[in-house]
């Protein structure tokens, strides 16, 4: 999909801005990118100069290393080459924003990946871990479709947060270790502030860590955490709650902790289907991105009447925006909740 003078056009690149002369999230190296979010489907290393959120900088800098990175507080404004670009809170990760673009008059807004609150906007049921979504009003809105079906619809976090409390606390009282997994970045920090520290305590795996140490220097409350490594007294390990990345299953990391109940945490846990291939106890419904209602409120909410779909249930989405009278298409992308999961199941299980 792609009209003359669009503001963002697809390369074999990325995401192109062709009067600015710079990519968002591209996924080959390129000379100026602006990214979205620290997850590895969306900031890739390579790239000669970045541009990104300020509260992401320590993710970005724990994840990519030395990189030459200039950054923006939400809302902040630069002009380049006559583009004015600032960025606005996506809540989805720590960091994470939407790039909106002003051209000529013209404004258009990328999305990356974003988490809306329940409809009653009740702050409780926000990301607790970052800034939360804010609408951006804009002619054209490059979305993300991840859980883009009518099936996905998050519970209450509440719910949620007090089901995990209950299964780690009945493996605590019955002297069995509660393994959780969840992906290193964003998901980690969502599960620990949301449990019961009162419990028991919190072993996090390697990979986890440095990305903790991100979020409190960012200002985030986190109940405290241990390496396995730093627990001297290994009966407590019997009423631990171990927080890792998927890549840990069934590795001999994780057999250190002997008959531990295993869940995992994912949106993708809605379907049984899913469940049944992990192979685990529980699964917990818990996602970093937009439900069905919610990718609907956010679109709504942008008085778009232009959407361009980047990826998931791209299709679907596209026949939904244009059965309420809008102009809608989509963009084939590199991006994807499974490309993360495969850069989580590269990091040491040794760790």
């Amino acid at each position: 999909m792609s009209f003359v003078d669009d503001l963002v056009v697809l390369r074999p690149e990325g995401l192109y801005c062709p009067p600015g002369d710079f990519y968002i999230d591209p996924w080959r190296p390129v000379g100026r990118a602006v990214i979205t979010h620290a997850h590895a489907d969306h900031a890739r290393m390579g790239h000669t100069r970045y541009l990104a959120a300020a509260p992401g900088e320590g993710v970005l800098r724990a994840r990519l290393g030395e990189i030459d990175l200039q950054t923006l507080a939400y809302g902040e404004a630069v002009d380049h080459f006559g583009v004015r670009v600032s960025l606005h809170p996506a809540g989805h990760v720590l960091g994470s924003a939407q790039v909106r673009l002003e051209h000529r008059g013209r404004v258009w807004v990328a999305s990356g990946d974003y988490f809306v609150a329940g409809a009653d906007d009740d702050p409780a049921e926000g990301n607790a871990t970052c800034a939360p979504f804010e609408p951006v009003r804009c002619d054209c809105f490059i979305t993300e479709s991840t859980f883009g079906l009518p099936i996905y619809r998050w519970a209450p976090q509440r719910e949620l947060f007090a089901d995990i409390d209950r299964w780690w606390a009945a493996n605590a009282a019955a002297g069995r270790p509660s393994l959780l997994m969840g992906y290193s970045f964003g998901k980690a920090q969502r599960i620990l502030a949301g449990v019961d520290p009162s419990i028991g305590p919190i072993v996090v795996h390697g990979a986890v860590d440095p990305l903790n140490r991100a979020y409190r220097a960012a200002g985030v409350a986190l109940p405290p955490t241990r390496l396995v490594t730093e627990v001297i007294d290994k009966s407590e390990l019997r009423r631990a709650l171990v927080i890792a990345p998927p890549s840990v299953q069934n590795s001999t990391w994780a057999r250190r902790f002997g008959d531990a109940s295993d869940a995992f945490a994912s949106g993708w846990m809605q379907l049984r289907g899913a469940r049944r291939r992990r192979a685990v106890d529980r699964g917990f419904v818990l996602s970093d991105h937009a439900d069905w209602p919610g990718l609907q409120r956010a679109i709504g909410a942008t008085g778009a009447q232009r959407v361009i779909v980047t990826h998931g249930y791209e299709s679907v989405m596209v026949r939904w925006l244009t059965e309420q009278g809008l102009e809608a298409g989509a963009f084939s992308t590199e991006y994807g909740d499974e490309k993360e999961e495969v850069a989580e199941s590269m990091t040491t299980v040794g760790a």
